[in-house]
C-alpha cells in the first residue's frame, strides 16, 4: 500500500501543486479552490463569450446586415481594447477601495447590459460606441482576478490555478463559435432576429446570473475577507500560509514606493515580455482563420463557426498541460513554455504564407498556433512569482496589460486587417518576427531574475560566513575569559 499510496501523492501534486501538510490547510484550500476559481472562472469564461462574439457575428450576417466595409471589423476591436486601456487604471484603484466581490460583479452586469443593447444596434457607428464602453467595463476582470490568486496562492500552487483561469476564458471563445453555429441553425429568423442578434441576447442572458453569484460567494483577498464559509482559524491561516514565500507587504501605493518599483527590473523586464509575447495570440484574437475561411468560400455559416473552435481547444489543452508542467518542475522554470509558444506561431505562419500549400496544411497551421494562448497564463505567473511585494506585484501585474493593450490597440489595423483576408501575408510574416522578439525578451528576464537570485544568494552566504566569524570571536572571547 506504501508505493500506491506515494505514487498517488506524487500524481496528485504533479496535477494540482503542492499538497498542503495539515488537515486544516487542505480543507483551506480545498474551499477557495471551489469558491474563489469557481466564480473567477465562470465570470472570465462570460467576459471572452461577450468579448468574442463579435468575430463569430461578423461572419455569420452582421457584416451584410450592417453593410460593413473595409477595416470596419478592425476598429470594433480596436476601440474595444482602446475602452480597456483606459479602464484599467480605474478599474484597479476602485479595487483598492472596494470590495472585489462587490465591483467584480457590478463591472459584470455592466458589460453583461451592454452585450444585450448589441442586439439592437442599427449602425456600425452604435457598434463603435458600446464596443469601446465593453472594454471600460471588461477591463476590470484580468489583472484584478491574477492579484486575487496570486493573494491566496504559494508559488507551487500558481501555475495550475493561473492555467484554469486563462482556460476558462479560451472556453468562453471556443463556446461563442458553438453557440453561433447552433443559434444561426435554429434562431436565425426567429421574431424578426438575424442569428447573430439573438447570440447576443443568449449571451447576455447567461453572464446576469454568474454576477449575482459573485455578489454571494466571492471571499475578497485573505487580509479583508469576511466569507462567511471561511472560519476565523481559516482566515489567519490564508495570511499566515503565504508568508514564508513572501515579503507579504500590504501597503498602499505611495509616491516613495513607485520609485522603487521603478528603480527595478521587474516592471520593465515582465511589461516588455507580455507587450511582444501577448501578440503570438494574434492568430485566435482576430479569428483569422474564421476570415480565412470565408472569404475563401466553400463553407457554410455553421462550419465557419465551428472549424475555429479547433484553434480554442489547441489553446485550452496547451495551457492546462504547460501549467501543470511547470508546476511539476523542482525550479518552477516557466521560461520553456515561451519557447514553445513562439516555435508553434512560426511553424503557424510557414504553414499559411506558403499559399500553395495543401489546404490541410493551412488547417494545421492555423490549429497549431492555439498554442499562442499558453504563454498568457505562464507569464503572468512568472511575474506573480518573481514579485515579493504584494504593491510591486500588482503594479507588475497591471502594467504587463496594459502595455500589452497598448499595442494591441493598433497591431490588427497595420498586420491583420480584414482586408487582408484570406492570405494576411503581411501579418504571417509580422508574427515570424513577434516569435523571435519573443524569445530575446523571454531570455532578457530569465537573465535578470537569475542574477538577481545570485546576487541574493551570494549576500546570504557571505551574511553567513560574517556570522560565524562573529561567532568564533565571541567563542574565543569567552574562552580567554574563563582561562583568566
Amino acid at each position: 500500500m506504501v508505493p500506491f499510496s506515494g505514487s498517488w501523492r506524487a500524481a496528485r501534486k504533479f496535477m494540482w501543486g503542492e499538497i498542503p501538510e495539515t488537515k486544516a490547510e487542505q480543507f483551506l484550500l480545498l474551499k477557495i479552490d471551489w469558491f474563489i476559481l469557481s466564480y473567477c472562472c465562470l465570470m472570465y469564461f462570460t467576459n471572452y463569450l461577450d468579448r468574442s462574439n463579435i468575430s463569430n457575428a461578423y461572419v455569420s450576417g452582421m457584416r451584410e446586415d450592417l453593410h460593413m466595409h473595409g477595416t470596419q471589423f478592425n476598429k470594433f476591436n480596436t476601440l474595444f481594447t482602446c475602452g480597456y486601456i483606459i479602464g484599467m487604471v480605474p478599474n484597479n484603484l476602485m479595487l483598492q477601495r472596494v470590495s472585489p466581490r462587490i465591483w467584480f460583479p457590478t463591472m459584470q452586469i455592466v458589460w453583461g447590459i451592454l452585450t444585450f443593447c448589441l442586439s439592437v444596434v442599427k449602425n456600425v457607428n452604435q457598434v463603435y460606441a458600446i464596443r469601446f464602453l465593453q472594454g471600460i467595463a471588461e477591463s476590470s476582470t484580468f489583472v484584478g482576478t491574477h492579484y486575487v490568486l496570486g493573494s491566496w496562492y504559494k508559488r507551487g500552487e500558481l501555475g495550475k490555478r493561473s492555467g484554469l483561469f486563462t482556460s476558462s476564458g479560451l472556453i468562453g471563445t471556443l463556446f461563442s463559435g458553438v453557440l453561433q453555429a447552433a443559434v444561426y441553425q435554429h434562431l436565425d429568423g426567429i421574431d424578426g432576429r438575424s442569428g447573430w442578434r439573438w447570440l447576443f441576447i443568449i449571451d447576455g442572458v447567461i453572464t446576469l446570473p454568474i454576477a449575482l453569484y459573485g455578489f454571494l460567494i466571492f471571499p475578497d483577498v485573505p487580509a479583508t475577507t469576511k466569507a462567511f464559509y471561511l472560519s476565523k482559524e481559516e482566515r489567519v491561516l490564508a495570511n499566515e500560509r503565504l508568508q514564508l514565500e513572501q515579503t507579504a507587504s500590504h501597503g498602499r501605493l505611495t509616491w516613495d514606493r513607485m520609485r522603487m518599483i521603478l528603480s527595478r527590473w521587474r516592471y520593465y523586464g515582465f511589461s516588455l515580455l507580455f507587450a511582444i509575447s501577448g501578440e503570438c495570440e494574434s492568430f485566435g484574437s482576430n479569428n483569422l482563420m474564421g476570415q480565412w475561411l470565408s472569404a475563401i468560400g466553400g463553407f457554410t455559416v455553421e462550419q465557419v463557426d465551428y472549424y475555429p473552435c479547433g484553434v480554442t481547444a489547441v489553446g485550452i489543452a496547451s495551457t492546462l498541460i504547460c501549467a501543470t508542467w511547470t508546476d511539476a518542475t523542482p525550479s518552477r522554470a516557466r521560461w520553456p513554455v515561451l519557447v514553445w509558444m513562439a516555435t508553434a506561431v512560426t511553424i503557424a505562419s510557414i504553414c499559411i504564407v506558403h499559399w500553395s500549400s495543401p489546404i490541410g496544411a493551412k488547417f494545421f497551421g492555423y490549429y497549431i498556433a492555439g498554442a499562442s494562448y499558453s504563454g498568457q497564463a505562464t507569464t503572468f505567473a512568472w511575474a506573480n512569482q518573481a514579485c515579493d511585494d504584494d504593491v510591486e506585484r500588482a503594479v507588475v501585474l497591471a502594467s504587463m496589460n496594459m502595455w500589452n493593450n497598448a499595442v494591441n490597440a493598433w497591431w490588427p489595423l497595420v498586420f491583420y486587417r480584414a482586408t487582408d483576408a484570406p492570405r494576411f501575408r503581411r501579418g504571417m510574416w509580422a508574427m515570424v518576427g513577434t516569435a523571435v522578439a519573443t524569445l530575446l525578451a523571454t531570455y532578457l528576464v530569465w537573465y535578470l531574475e537569475r542574477r538577481e537570485t545570485l546576487g541574493r544568494t551570494e549576500t546570504l552566504e557571505a551574511r553567513g560566513r560574517e556570522d560565524e566569524r562573529e561567532s568564533e570571536k565571541d567563542h574565543k572571547f569567552a574562552v580567554d575569559e574563563k582561562i583568566l
